[in-house]
């Protein structure tokens, strides 16, 4: 009997030959959401790529090299941004980008200072599950409208037929990559929905390659640089939109660290500490604030990998991010990026932001939260009325606070004030399993 491959250690070096195929894979499993967002908010791919290569190799740095995470842009931040964008263009929102990071460093801080219960006391399971399902639903009338609507003079949307097949061949292809594919191939559904999405476009002739012919091997991207291509301006209505969205993706990482720590037979919230996967964390969306690119965030499709080829090293990590920074100088690839129509991101969207609000459901099923309890079920509510129906705040004539914000902070509020709080942190909680050895460790 063949011997089993053993596992590659956290900080083991691989064959050479080796090494560039592991990371190619964690580069293939964060490719499509890392471009699919700029794609989204009208921001450059090729930054997004570049800053996420950086933000992982901040990352990396940070925690000692004992973690082994990639970092690419963050779908909770898309409505924020697109929202900041109309009024202050792409700079506030780079600025708006840069206090989420400072509020990563915060959390951080305070985590390293007082422990990791707080977060608890702000961020239940009632709070942050209906929120992240306001994001996904939030966004399910872009996805729709880039599958079926078609933009012609003075931003008049019309039907286009043909966008709507190539949308629906893109998803049906990326359904069946989801559920039919094995190992690897299933954890990249998207970039198999999107390469057949683009062949489709190409034989109905919705793809034209001149910018690519035209476009050089080696070439800088679109930065968004600080007080070289702008003059930052801090603006209170700005960090009222982006900032509360940091207490989601503040949930999400402790989630994602949780898994991870399962997966290596490893608990990072202990070591290195969560204090410094978050500062990575900060740190890596201030990067991308500097450069132009979209929040950063750990990404769960990376993990995936990690489960299930077992290679643990922070140098395959680390290997797709240097490999993500040379593609995002490639003018050849930024012109090919580009090229993808709006109807095959479209199709794949739906499902996207579909997973997106299925996973804030299923938060509250694996938390076992009580929906009966009229606490839980005014808290939930409300949230998803508010994040949904499109509720706002108008701070002055061009400017509010949109939906998915006020939703979160309502959400937070509610429960701070309302009685009963235990049962809104459900029978299982997010540090359950922290909880639990912590008590054999003091029973030992």
């Amino acid at each position: 009997m063949a011997k089993q491959q053993r596992d590659i250690g956290i900080r083991e070096v691989p064959l050479p030959h080796k090494w560039l195929i592991l990371s190619l894979q964690h580069l293939c499993a964060m490719f499509g959401a890392t471009i699919l967002v700029p794609l989204l908010v009208d921001l450059s791919p090729a930054v997004a790529l570049i800053s996420s290569g950086l933000g992982t190799l901040a990352y990396l740095l940070i925690t000692k090299g004992q973690v082994p995470a990639y970092l690419g842009s963050s779908f909770a931040f898309i409505t924020p941004i697109i929202a900041v964008t109309a009024f202050g263009g792409p700079e506030a929102a780079m600025v708006g980008s840069f206090f989420v990071g400072l509020v990563y460093g915060v959390a951080a801080l305070l985590i390293k200072v007082v422990g990791r219960k707080w977060l608890m006391t702000v961020l239940p399971p009632i709070v942050v599950g209906p929120v992240i399902m306001v994001i996904g639903l939030g966004l399910a009338g872009v996805a729709i409208d880039m599958a079926m609507m078609e933009t012609i003079e003075q931003g008049v949307q019309v039907f286009n037929g043909t966008f709507m097949l190539v949308a629906m061949i893109t998803l049906l292809i990326t359904i069946v990559a989801a559920v039919f594919f094995k190992g690897f191939f299933g954890l990249v559904p998207m970039m198999f929905g999107i390469a057949g999405g683009y062949v489709t476009a190409l034989f109905v002739g919705l793809i034209d390659f001149q910018a690519v012919y035209e476009a050089k091997w080696l070439v800088a991207p679109d930065f968004i640089v600080p007080f070289v291509t702008y003059t930052p301006t801090v603006e209170w209505t700005v960090l009222a939109i982006m900032v509360p969205i940091a207490a989601v993706t503040l949930a999400e990482h402790i989630g994602d660290q949780m898994v991870l720590s399962k997966v290596a037979g490893k608990n990072f919230l202990e070591k290195p500490g969560l204090h410094r996967s978050l500062a990575g964390d900060g740190v890596a969306t201030m990067i991308a604030s500097f450069l132009g690119g979209p929040p950063n965030t750990t990404y769960g499709e990376n993990i995936g990998v990690i489960a299930i080829t077992r290679v643990f090293s922070v140098f395959v990590i680390g290997g797709a991010a240097l490999l993500a920074i040379v593609f995002g100088f490639s003018g050849k690839i930024s012109a090919l990026i580009s090229t993808i129509p709006q109807a095959v991101m479209g199709g794949v969207s739906i499902l996207l932001f579909g997973v997106i609000a299925s996973s804030g459901l299923r938060m509250l099923i694996d938390n076992e939260i009580q929906l009966g309890e009229k606490r839980n079920l005014i808290i939930s509510s409300v949230i998803l009325v508010i994040g949904i129906g499109g509720a706002f705040v108008p701070i002055n004539e061009n400017v509010q606070i949109p939906g998915m914000a006020l939703a979160t902070i309502i959400g937070i509020v509610l429960h701070l004030v309302l009685p009963n709080k235990e049962v809104s942190y459900g029978t299982k909680s997010m540090f359950e399993n922290e909880k639990t050895e912590r008590k054999k460790e003091q029973a030992a």
